[in-house]
């Protein structure tokens, strides 16, 4: 069993988003976490379309990559979910066999009424999780799908 981390700056939307996805459509083949560099709290954005998808998340708990590291938890894949400049502050965990940067927009960064923010979170969300389904494609195939050529991975 393949274990993943996804890592975002606050752990309250992209990485909740593609934690909650990756145990939905790769339940039986991953382990699979989720941290930021500084936790906060759910966005309540993404609480609300996530629900839309069946996917609670009103009571989930976010916590510090850090205190992954410092655990000595070990991944096959860490991915980074933020920008770049936040990414390069994830530190390497020992045994990891891939490091992925695959950024998306910050849900608390967009703008407008709350019917439009709303819209905007979905999009982000709806990316998020077409990614996981070519993530764990991928993985299923053994690298062979375009996933590992689009990122420039190896077969696992």
């Amino acid at each position: 069993m393949d274990r993943v981390l996804f890592v975002c700056v606050h752990n309250s939307a992209r990485s909740q988003m593609a934690e909650a996805y990756l145990k939905l459509l790769g339940a039986e083949e991953f382990t699979v976490e989720s941290a930021g560099f500084e936790p906060t709290e759910i966005n309540p954005l993404v609480v609300e379309v996530m629900q839309e998808e069946g996917v609670d998340l009103s009571e989930k708990k976010t916590q510090k990559v850090f205190d992954l590291f410092r655990a000595g938890k070990i991944y096959n894949y860490v991915i980074t979910v933020c920008s770049e400049s936040a990414a390069e502050q994830c530190p390497i965990f020992p045994g990891m066999t891939h490091r992925l940067h695959l950024p998306f927009e910050d849900p608390a960064s967009v703008q407008g009424s709350h019917e439009e923010r709303l819209q905007k979170t979905r999009i982000i969300r709806d990316q998020i999780k077409a990614m996981i389904q070519e993530f764990v494609d991928w993985v299923g195939s053994g690298g062979t799908t375009p996933l590992g050529d689009m990122w420039g991975l190896k077969k696992p």
